[in-house]
């Protein structure tokens, strides 16, 4: 069975709440539902979701002091749904690193395609993060792997993120050790560069 997107939907109108909950069910989506910061950061202690749907407003924290949450200890993707479209608040959405904002009413037809592309968004930002990580740790654990990383930036005009990640596949690839493929891209780098500065004339 392919498995459904788990959605946190924290809304404190009841009614809302349970609407948006039935119609995300039909549309193939796990719901866990909260009416307050409270009940959400309880239930994500519980089960972390791909992605969390916060009304800016609730009853007992706001929605951006939540999200401020998500973001520092629980690592969830969000996005949030608003009675007010307040450029304030939109702007704080936006320094936070929300994938959407929503001025309500809204309802499911346009909710979903909304959900979707935020949870494509959200893959995109965690590979981005996981080629990061990689990159420091090579970094961090081997003079070698950031010189050849130097190498395929220069030889194939990649950003550094590019570099590693095609230093990693390539290992991958071969099941070799990083480290021992960056050393021969070093050792062939040095060859090729005696065999260009040597003179034909050189007997050495």
């Amino acid at each position: 069975m392919v498995r459904r997107p788990h959605i946190l939907l924290v809304e404190d109108d009841r009614l809302v709440l349970a609407t948006l909950t039935r119609g995300l069910d039909d549309e193939g989506f796990e719901v866990s539902a909260a009416q307050t910061a409270a009940e959400a950061v309880s239930a994500i202690a519980k089960r972390a979701p791909d992605l969390a749907l916060l009304d800016v407003r609730l009853p007992d924290v706001s929605g951006i002091d939540l999200a401020k949450h998500l973001k520092d200890r629980a690592g969830v993707p969000f996005l949030f749904l608003s009675a007010h479209g307040d450029a304030d608040v939109v702007q704080q959405a936006v320094d936070l690193g929300a994938l959407g904002y929503l001025v309500k009413p809204v309802d499911v037809a346009q909710l979903v395609p909304e959900l979707r592309a935020a949870l494509a968004r959200a893959e995109e930002i965690a590979a981005l993060r996981e080629v990061e990580d990689q990159l420091r740790i090579a970094l961090e654990q081997g003079r070698e792997a950031s010189i050849a990383v130097g190498v395929l930036m220069e030889r194939f005009r990649l950003d550094r993120g590019g570099a590693f990640e095609l230093l990693r596949s390539r290992a991958r690839s071969e099941r070799r050790k990083l480290a021992g493929l960056a050393q021969e891209i070093i050792d062939a780098t040095e060859l090729l560069s005696l065999i260009r500065t040597k003179r034909p004339d050189d007997k050495r």
